[in-house]
């Protein structure tokens, strides 16, 4: 049990990867007034979870509804893991997620693609799949990714002057290789269960 949360826990992590998205939410937050900043920040991380959340219970009537299958899911969500962590260890200019506007976020871009998005909707719905045992687990997995949501963005600001840019970067580029890694054995993981149907 203690195994399936960490493996979750450490999933959700990398997928959510909160750590590189500090400078998404520094740049978000820097239109917001600084005593308004943390309730934007709870707000956006709630929502996140809540997301995933009725994902996870919801994903396998979503599944069933739209005639697809496990292996197919675990597929298309490596392949969307492993464009992320390309990403994360070759940064675009536009950023991992691409161009965020201005004015205060609300959903977009913060809870939803950059903590809610589809890698993490993708990994969520294949826990859905699993038994209510499991489930349990992975929500307790997702409170205490909840936690570290909060930690690390409440936080954005000192952390990046603490960490400096350099350490930044390259904290992202170790998450995308680790990413990349999780994303092929997902994938291999698809082709198995694929290949066991034929």
């Amino acid at each position: 049990m203690t195994q399936n949360f960490l493996q979750t826990f450490i999933l959700l992590l990398l997928v959510t990867d909160p750590f590189g998205n500090v400078p998404l939410f520094a740049a978000a937050m820097s239109s917001v007034p600084p005593a308004r900043r943390p309730r934007v920040v709870i707000r956006e991380c709630l929502i996140a979870s809540a997301v995933l959340l009725i994902f996870m219970f919801f994903g396998r009537h979503f599944l069933n509804a739209l005639s697809l299958s496990e292996a197919s899911l675990r597929i298309a969500g490596s392949v969307i893991l492993l464009l992320i962590a390309i990403r994360m260890i070759f940064p675009h200019p536009d950023g991992v997620l691409g161009r965020t506007e201005g004015g205060e976020p609300f959903i977009v871009p913060l809870a939803i693609p950059a903590l809610a998005g589809p890698s993490a909707l993708a990994t969520v719905l294949l826990f859905s799949r699993e038994s209510t045992h499991e489930v349990l687990v992975h929500v307790a997995a997702l409170g205490a990714l909840l936690v570290v949501w909060l930690a690390v963005f409440l936080g954005a600001e000192r952390l990046q002057k603490v960490l400096g840019p350099q350490v930044m970067t390259a904290f992202e580029r170790l998450m995308g290789l680790i990413l990349a890694a999780m994303s092929i054995e997902m994938l291999m993981g698809g082709i198995r269960e694929f290949v066991k149907t034929l």
